[in-house]
């Protein structure tokens, strides 16, 4: 599904990512940790096209094609889609219209916008005015009508309370084709070779992991990918240990 070759990336003539490879074949979830300033907003953007991350070095691939150069809008087409942690508030396009967009027509906005208690909303400017779990769920229903084929989240559970941080990781599962049951933390009901979608997921404090079920882990640190392996187990000796002794400690 996505390919990055020794990818270097710098951000206003300063690099901030160095020679990062990483696959993710379809139907797998990877988390990405790291501390702050670590560059892991950095390695979404770039893999989106945001125009001020400029890749100096390295390819990008998606499903087998080279998209290192292309804009944000054909990488969309294509089946990328981003989830932004601060997403931007966009006066005089309202909720419903941004919705039709995204889904091209394909869908019923008021049925999508059930799914995530969002229906109050359809009629408001995007995301004007949203709270910090409004802001998740206006996110996350733009991603459920553009129906992408790799996701990328960048700290879904950050700014969210505890109740809607279960509906964004039922929503997120639904995104994946996990279908995770939450309240039995039972496995997927479909097997990795039986889903398409692919997902990255950024996360600081690790919560996510209590909702979205995922495959591989790995860590950024100074701009590097320093270890990759079970999600859990790596968040658990970043807890214990930090991310400089926890890196150490793997190599």
């Amino acid at each position: 599904m996505l390919q990055v070759s020794d990818l270097t990336v710098v951000v206003d003539r300063k690099p901030i990512l160095k020679d990062i490879n990483l696959e993710i074949n379809p139907g797998e979830t990877h988390v990405l940790f790291g501390p702050n300033g670590s560059g892991k907003s950095t390695l979404l953007g770039a893999l989106m096209g945001f125009d001020r991350y400029e890749v100096v070095k390295g390819r990008i691939y998606f499903k087998g094609e080279d998209i290192t150069d292309l804009p944000v809008h054909e990488r969309a087409r294509r089946g990328l889609a981003l989830s932004f942690q601060r997403p931007p508030t966009i006066r005089g396009l309202s909720m419903r219209d941004m919705i039709s967009i995204c889904s091209g027509g394909r869908d019923d906005v008021n049925g999508l916008a059930s799914r995530l208690n969002f229906e109050q909303f359809l009629e408001r400017d995007v995301n004007h005015g949203f709270s910090g779990g409004e802001l998740k769920r206006s996110e996350l229903l733009q991603l459920l009508a553009q129906d992408p084929d790799l996701v990328l989240l960048d700290e879904p559970e950050s700014g969210v309370d505890i109740v809607n941080i279960a509906l964004i990781g039922r929503t997120i599962n639904q995104l994946l084709q996990r279908d995770l049951d939450i309240a039995n933390h039972r496995p997927p009901k479909q097997k990795r070779e039986e889903r398409r979608k692919s997902g990255l997921v950024i996360t600081h404090i690790g919560h996510i992991l209590n909702y979205v079920n995922a495959d591989v882990g790995h860590v950024l640190f100074e701009g590097r990918l320093s270890c990759r392996g079970n999600p859990r187990e790596l968040f658990n000796c970043i807890q214990k240990l930090g991310y400089g002794e926890c890196i150490r400690c793997a190599l």
